[in-house]
This record gives structure tokens, sequence and C-alpha cells, in this order.
């Protein structure tokens, strides 16, 4: 189809290009965060991470405010996931502890890697089917998201900002969290999603206490802070897990009667075929 001029100088809306410009933004963090891990700058490195999260967070939202979605950039915002959450953390982590396993050290970076490739893959895929999945459903994620495993897997290093290197920085511990994490990724336990939550009247303003409280705490001690949203974090899944089930329960429970309902046959659509002819005749008669 050939385009009038006037549909050739259109051009592409400022909009659409806001919410691509902070996941690039995202992504320039992500690359920042290695560069700081290999001249050993593990705070700036810490730092460059969460605020490749925060660029993250905020693309999407952004882009739904300003009607600027589209699918070029919903696959950029996964490749820019992958460098700033499933290859800048564990590398940032080798670099800071695992040196010393050689090889051992390197392939759980390459495993935590390949989960985050495999949980964003995975998405991409699941969020097509959204539209004919129950509302309830949009709620929670299948497994870890990228930017939470991210910072959960990034907690030794963190807490060693509050306490020192001493208790923390052991391959050991890294070594675990890279898989337990990494695992958590590509399974398929339901975690929170905390976009489409909707909020009661009466939870508004302690909700708002809670944003500035912690807002307040991550300027003035953002170590002590970020290591307590993960915490938090963690303690939310084994809840998110018994919702999920209550609520798919209840989903299969009134599909059950629904399918009962209209399934349900008369006495005499049950009876032999003699006696639901004299029961037939017997009604008409």
């Amino acid at each position: 189809m050939k385009l009038t001029p006037r549909e050739r100088l259109k051009g592409l809306p400022v909009n659409r290009m806001i919410p691509n410009a902070l996941t690039l933004g995202a992504v320039c963090a992500g690359l920042t965060a290695i560069r700081f891990a290999l001249d050993a700058r593990w705070e700036m490195a810490a730092l460059a991470i969460l605020v490749a999260a925060i660029l993250d967070g905020l693309d999407g939202r952004v882009a739904r405010i300003l009607k600027g979605s589209s699918k070029f950039g919903a696959e950029l915002d996964s490749l820019s996931d992958f460098v700033s959450f499933g290859v800048a953390p564990p590398l940032t982590l080798y670099l800071w502890a695992l040196q010393d396993t050689g090889r051992f050290g390197w392939a759980l970076v390459l495993f935590f890697a390949i989960c985050a490739a495999l949980r964003l893959a995975r998405f991409n895929v699941d969020t097509e089917g959204e539209a004919t999945a129950p509302g309830w459903t949009r709620n929670y994620f299948t497994g870890v998201p990228s930017p939470a495993a991210a910072g959960l897997v990034m907690l030794p290093l963190i807490l060693s900002q509050l306490v020192g290197d001493t208790p923390f920085r052991r391959p050991e511990i890294v070594a675990v969290l890279l898989v337990l994490v990494g695992a958590l990724m590509v399974s398929t336990i339901p975690t929170y999603s905390f976009k489409k939550f909707r909020i009661q009247p009466k939870w508004i303003l302690p909700l708002m206490l809670f944003v500035g409280v912690t807002a307040a705490l991550l300027i003035t001690a953002p170590w002590g802070a970020m290591a307590l949203i993960l915490i938090l974090y963690m303690l939310s899944i084994p809840f998110s897990v018994r919702t999920h089930a209550v609520l798919r329960k209840r989903d299969a429970e009134a599909a059950a009667q629904a399918d009962g309902t209209e399934t349900e046959e008369t006495p005499a659509q049950l009876a032999p075929p003699e006696e639901a002819r004299e029961a037939e005749e017997a009604k008409q008669g």
C-alpha cells in the first residue's frame, strides 16, 4: 500500500518514544552496574541495578498513561530486563564473591542468566493469552519476576553494606542464592504482581503512609530499606501461593456447578427408552 506525502511526513508521536527511552536508560544502568563491578565499586553496582529496576517499573506505566504501548516496546523491555536483571546481578556477584571458585562460579552465572532468559520468554507468551484468563490472574506472576529476582540474589551484597563483608561475602551463600532464585524464576509458583491490585478505601491512607515511610527510608537509609523490602517480598510468597490456590479452587467449583446445571437431565431422560416414552405419553395425556 502506497503512503501519501502527508502520511509519510506524519512521523512517530513523541509519547511513543518516551517509554522506550526509559527502557534504554534501564539498559544503560544495567551495563553501568557491570562496569562498577569490574572496578570493584560494589555499592555503586548495586545502586545502578536499583536504578534499572526503577526505570523498568516506570516504562510500562508511562507507556499506558501516554498510550504509547507497542509490540516493539514490549520486546525491547524484555531485552532490557535480560541485560539488567539476568546478566548484571550474577556477574556482579561472581566478581564480588565467586572468582575463587573458578568454573563452578561461572557455571552458576550462566545458570542464572539462562533462567532469566527462559522466564522472560515465558512471560511474553503468557501475556499474549491474558485476554482469555480470569481477571484475578492478572494480580499474579508465574514465578518470581526478573527485577525481584535480581534484588533477591543481590541481598548478600546489600546486607554487607550494613554489617560488613564477613558474614555474607561467602561463596556458598551466594551460590545457594543463585540456584534458588534462578529456580524460582522458572518455577510455576504464583507471586503477587502488585500492578493491578485494587485498594479498598479504608486501606488507602495506611498504604500512602507506608509508601511515604519507605521513601524516607530509601533516602536516609537505602541499604536497610532495600533489605527490608526484599525480605518482606520473600515473606509474601507463601501468602501469594495460598490466595492463588483459594481463587483457583473457587473458579473450579463455580465451573463444576455451571457444568452440572447445563448437563442436568430430567428423570425421563435418564430412564430406559420404554419408560421414558411412557413418562412422556403420561405427561402429554
